[in-house]
């Protein structure tokens, strides 16, 4: 990690913690005003995984002084549910195919996308090789075990050329779809979350854009193969309860994260390992 992300992170953390603490503090004085949440002046509270989700919106924190309480979460499974719960106004994690998963199983939730904010292409990592050229045969490749996410590792692995998928699987794929696999290849799906931390025992894994970063990882440098982020059905959106979709906080916070200083901010700190949806 380089000099000014370190910085930047310990500011990210120090702020989140100070925003919490005030929060806390807060509701600790309420309990006679009812809800914070239904209140325009009130902050909206955002669910986010930590990179580069909440160092986004710490960004827009800072640049815009935007009334928003970061709330991180260190996997996929929680934000959907809190945001469900009511324990948080919005999440900023997920794609469509992701969230369009989650309500496939769960429905009763009503949640809705109000922005697409940026793609982090998803990418192939070896600490055993320099190129999918030199993966074994049999060699063992780690992918998301969510289906969304799973399905499109697959159709990056098919891309690369390293396995062939039955005729239209597409980003749906599963094992089951895999009509040639020339190299004998394995997979191990594992939580999305794990893969950075398991690339020592794996030949090769496939890591979500986040989480390769959160690892030191460069996508864009340190990747053996790499999504494109052309015609890339995977941006990550704001999600929020679909009544609350004309919140004015919320129509804010979509305006501000689809704005040319956030996306300028988004390609100058990432370096084409997020890419944003709008161009700055």
């Amino acid at each position: 990690m380089n000099e000014s992300r370190s910085r930047f992170r310990q500011g990210l953390a120090a702020a989140v913690l100070a925003v919490t603490t005030v929060g806390s503090l807060v509701a600790c004085g309420s309990d006679d005003e009812g809800s914070s949440g239904s209140s325009s002046d009130s902050p909206l509270v955002v669910g986010a995984t930590p990179v580069p989700h909440a160092e986004i919106l710490q960004f827009v924190i800072d640049e815009f002084d935007a009334n928003i309480e970061i709330r991180e979460f260190t996997d996929y499974n929680q934000p959907n549910q809190a945001l469900v719960s009511g324990d948080i106004d919005a999440n900023y994690f997920q794609h469509q195919p992701f969230l369009d998963e989650f309500l496939a199983g769960n429905p009763d939730a009503d949640l809705v996308s109000v922005a697409a904010v940026h793609i982090e292409p998803l990418g192939v990592y070896s600490s055993r090789v320099d190129s999918l050229d030199d993966l074994p045969d049999g060699a063992t490749i780690g992918i998301p075990n969510d289906p969304s996410n799973s399905g499109r590792a697959l159709a990056l692995l098919a891309a690369e050329g390293l396995i062939e998928l039955a005729e239209g699987a597409g980003t749906s794929a599963t094992e089951q779809d895999i009509v040639s696999n020339p190299r004998n290849l394995s997979f191990e799906p594992l939580e999305a979350a794990q893969l950075p931390r398991s690339l020592e025992d794996l030949d090769a894994a496939v890591i979500n854009g986040n989480y390769a970063l959160e690892a030191d990882l460069n996508p864009a440098e340190d990747a053996l193969a790499l999504e494109s982020g052309e015609d890339n059905p995977y941006a990550n959106l704001l999600v929020v309860n679909a009544e609350d979709a004309d919140d004015p906080r919320v129509r804010e916070l979509a305006d501000l994260l689809t704005s040319p200083e956030v996306a300028e901010f988004i390609e100058n700190e990432y370096s084409g390992s997020v890419l944003p949806v709008v161009a700055s």
